[in-house]
């Protein structure tokens, strides 16, 4: 593929991460105080978010094998007319029963995120993709550190009008996929694809890829991640307030922070970081370091060990959420990307789903110090999964890469 041409489809890739994740962040920030409205106590604002995560979790490898056959552009078209109507429920909504039918609608026909960096994957080499990928990682940063300060003040003029401003941003994009993101892949190989069994959706084909040599590896190590990572964020303003007696607007200050060192190393850092290291020991030794960091994080008693804590808990995490589903895209074959970056979506939103329960468990049982420990425990696990379990493997079939030593790539 033509350079330029590369470049301005990752531009527009870019573009449409930002604006879809601007639009939710706009309002999930206040979809408690949407409901609340309508009389919801807290079990039922906790299903509401429970809902659309679990929605996800079940639709985004169909979506993403759905894209494996019939292409990219179709399936991303798909996704985002569906975020479009799913803000105009949430907008028009007058019972809690609509609020809950908007979150479930976008969590079934959501999966851009995985759609966007299946896209990626096809227009990118192995040179090359870790640091594309991390553009998503960027906008998504991007578009939560902008989000939720946009929607509480437009929230002053009524709660249906960030959700319409997120419709409206949901529309553009679409109209911009629609005009100016083309098929990533060829018009041959997608007929291709749909004669060959082998790409049917199926949930046996599906979780085969589980199967396959590295990737069961790398979706365990995604997993282990995802919940040590998602556990010390769900937990941080409970753990900052009772712990430390910060405040709302300190806290917010202090996540903020993460998100701009997020943004910094996954949009800038990580292009120089996988040029000069193999990515299997990046990823080694990013979850040596959060192992360390979350013990550290344990022990936080002041504003200052709290920063200290938050930089390399910041930059790791950037660099394991890039690296990881770069592995990932290079451990199957073209045909199976969509649906195997499908599943690491999934468990990344399986631990959206579970975690928050068990902060506050764990917080309210044991004490804010059990979160640091919890979360270096599950990294540990992903230590243990990349020493031992990524080691050479036989040759894989269908063309997808060996698994390598992890020092010797």
């Amino acid at each position: 593929m033509d350079p330029k041409d590369r470049k301005r489809r990752l531009g527009l890739i870019f573009f449409f991460v930002f604006i879809d994740l601007l639009g939710y962040s706009l309002i999930l920030p206040l979809l408690p105080y949407y409901a609340e409205t309508y009389n919801a106590n807290a079990t039922l604002v906790g299903l509401l978010g429970t809902s659309n995560a679990l929605a996800q979790f079940f639709a985004a490898p169909i979506i993403g094998r759905l894209s494996d056959r019939y292409g990219r552009r179709p399936l991303l078209i798909f996704s985002i007319l569906g975020t479009v109507v799913s803000f105009l429920i949430l907008g028009l909504a007058n019972t809690l029963g609509m609020i809950f039918i908007s979150r479930i609608m976008d969590g079934v026909l959501g999966g851009n995120v995985s759609l966007a960096r299946a896209y990626i994957t096809d227009i990118t080499d192995e040179s090359n993709r870790a640091k594309s990928l991390g553009i998503i990682g960027a906008a998504f940063g991007l578009g939560f550190i902008f989000g939720p300060a946009l929607g509480g003040f437009l929230s002053r003029f009524g709660f249906s009008v960030p959700a319409f401003l997120a419709a409206g941003l949901s529309l553009v994009n679409l109209v911009l996929v629609i005009i100016w993101l083309p098929e990533s892949i060829s018009k041959e190989e997608q007929t291709q694809r749909r004669r060959n069994p082998q790409t049917a959706f199926t949930l046996q084909l599906l979780l085969k890829e589980i199967k396959r040599p590295c990737v069961g590896q790398l979706l365990q190590i995604t997993l282990a991640f995802s919940l040590a990572f998602t556990l010390f964020t769900s937990s941080f303003a409970l753990f900052s307030k009772d712990q430390l007696g910060f405040t709302a607007q300190t806290t917010s200050y202090l996540l903020t922070m993460v998100g701009v060192i997020q943004v910094f190393v996954q949009g800038f850092a990580i292009g120089r970081l996988t040029s000069r290291f193999k990515e299997r020991q990046l990823i080694l030794f990013g979850v040596v370091i959060l192992t360390i960091s979350f013990i550290f994080y344990t022990f936080t008693n002041s504003f200052i060990w709290m920063i200290i804590n938050l930089i390399p808990i910041a930059l790791l995490a950037g660099v394991v959420n890039t690296t990881l589903p770069s592995q990932l895209s290079k451990s199957v074959i073209k045909e199976d990307v969509g649906g195997t970056l499908g599943l690491s979506a999934a468990a990344q939103t399986f631990a959206q789903i579970v975690c928050p329960i068990i902060g506050g468990l764990l917080i309210g049982n044991v004490g804010g110090w059990a979160i640091g420990l919890t979360a270096a425990a599950l990294m540990l696990v992903a230590v243990f999964l990349i020493w031992k379990k990524l080691l050479p493997l036989p040759d894989p079939v269908d063309g997808a890469q060996p698994c390598q030593p992890i020092l010797s790539e």
